[in-house]
This record gives structure tokens, C-alpha cells and sequence, in this order.
């Protein structure tokens, strides 16, 4: 089970953002590279990096911010926002991104995505951000007709490493992860689950290690782990020991 820590990045500076909305950003670090060693020197063993602002342009915007990043850590570094074809995946897995993750595509594009898991085997996730039940795409601006069901069953054989689902609802709010959604989702298909959006507390950790979780890969963490509402030694401690 991996808790990761997230980082998400607008103009280049590490932020949070409140249910998905631009205009409801909190930054936390200027220096998102600094950010992502302080991650790692926590003792934390994977980072996710979210490129807001490449998410609503659909090509990579904070590319320097990730570089930057890249250098300044060891631990694998899986990217989404902004990844719509094939040579943006390339590019990113060539400079050292652990894994990408594909959002909007997923949903507009499903070849994309079969492509490029089968061309980079265990290097391409799919982002499934659900607003009511159904999958917002375009950096959350425009919400589908589909569920994230729907979506993931797409990619039953394609050989996606795993599927991020978050509640948008949640995300940012600190009101706990909806584990209900996302453990139904992990129970409904083969591929591993992370959890996301909402984590508040080292309660949400126990629960990401209750039995009835045991398909997920782990969950993101972002505001919790910024204002201290989770300390991360403790919640590592509490995955180690599990």
C-alpha cells in the first residue's frame, strides 16, 4: 500500500486547489522541486505531480517546475495534466517520469491509452475524476455522460499500471476520501485503484489499510499533508507496520 504525496502545480509554483476550481488555489511552496526532496527526505516512497495548468491547456505547461523535480529526487515520480498523445508520453518517460497518467484522453481518446500501455508496459495510468458519479474532463471543466466505471472497464486487458479515482466533490475539502466509490470501483475491475481526492486524517489511512481495501494500490494525500492535519511519520509508520 503507497501513500503519495501529491504536488500540483500552477505557474510553476506548488499549490492546492478546492474542488478542482483555478480560482480556489492556495499555494503551499514556491519551489516545487524543494517541495518534492522535503517529500522524500519524509520518507515517502512515490510522488504525484499534477500539472494544473497543463490539464486545462492540454499540452504540459510547468514542464521546467517537473524538470526541476526530476533532478532533485530518486523516489518515482508519476505525472499527470496536459498528456493527450503519444509523443508527450514518450517525451515525459524519456526524461524520467516513473509513470503518466492519462485524463482527458482516457475518455475522448481510449487508443491512446491502449497504445500507449502497450507500447510502455507498466508506465501508463489513467485518471478517473468523477463529479457526481460521472467523469469531468478538460481540467475538470466539462463533466462527460460516462461513469468511471464505464471508463475503466475500457482498459480491462490493455495493460494499464492503475487507475487514480477521485471524488471532486471532495477534493482539497478535507472531508475524507470516499472509500465507498473508489473501494466499489477497485472490487468492479482488475486494475489497482488509488485513492484520491478529500484525505483529512490518519483515520483515512486506517481505513485505506482496512481489509475490505485490500485491491487498492494506495491513496494521493495533498492539504492534509501540507497544514499538518497528518503527520507523515506516523501515517508511514502505520502503512509499514500494516
Amino acid at each position: 500500500m503507497i501513500l503519495f504525496p501529491a504536488i500540483d502545480l500552477k505557474n510553476g509554483q506548488c499549490v492546492r486547489l478546492e474542488q478542482g476550481d483555478m480560482a480556489r488555489a492556495t499555494v503551499f511552496n514556491l519551489d516545487p522541486a524543494a517541495q518534492a526532496k522535503s517529500f522524500e527526505d519524509q520518507g515517502f516512497e512515490y510522488l504525484h505531480v499534477v500539472d494544473l495548468d497543463g490539464a486545462f491547456a492540454g499540452k504540459p505547461v510547468n514542464a521546467g517546475a517537473v524538470e526541476a523535480m526530476l533532478k532533485r529526487v530518486k523516489f518515482p515520480v508519476q505525472l499527470g495534466g496536459g498528456i493527450r498523445d503519444l509523443a508527450t508520453v514518450e517525451a515525459w518517460l524519456d526524461k524520467g517520469i516513473a509513470r503518466v497518467i492519462i485524463g482527458t484522453a482516457a475518455v475522448r481518446d481510449p487508443a491512446l491509452v491502449k497504445e500507449a500501455a502497450k507500447k510502455f508496459p507498466g508506465r501508463v495510468a489513467v485518471g478517473l475524476d468523477a463529479r457526481d458519479g460521472k467523469v469531468a474532463v478538460e481540467g475538470w471543466a466539462d463533466v462527460s455522460t460516462v461513469t468511471a466505471l464505464d471508463i475503466a472497464q475500457r482498459f480491462e486487458d490493455a495493460g494499464v499500471a492503475a487507475i487514480i479515482f477521485t471524488d471532486i466533490a471532495r477534493d482539497g475539502m478535507l472531508k475524507g476520501i470516499n472509500w465507498d466509490a473508489t473501494i466499489a470501483l477497485a472490487d468492479a475491475i482488475s486494475i489497482p485503484v488509488i485513492a484520491s481526492g478529500g484525505l483529512a486524517s490518519i483515520a483515512d489511512i486506517k481505513a485505506m489499510l482496512a481489509p475490505r481495501a485490500k485491491k487498492l494500490e494506495g491513496a494521493i494525500s495533498g492539504r492534509a499533508l501540507y497544514d499538518g492535519r497528518i503527520d507523515p511519520a506516523e501515517a508511514l509508520a502505520l502503512i509499514k507496520a500494516a
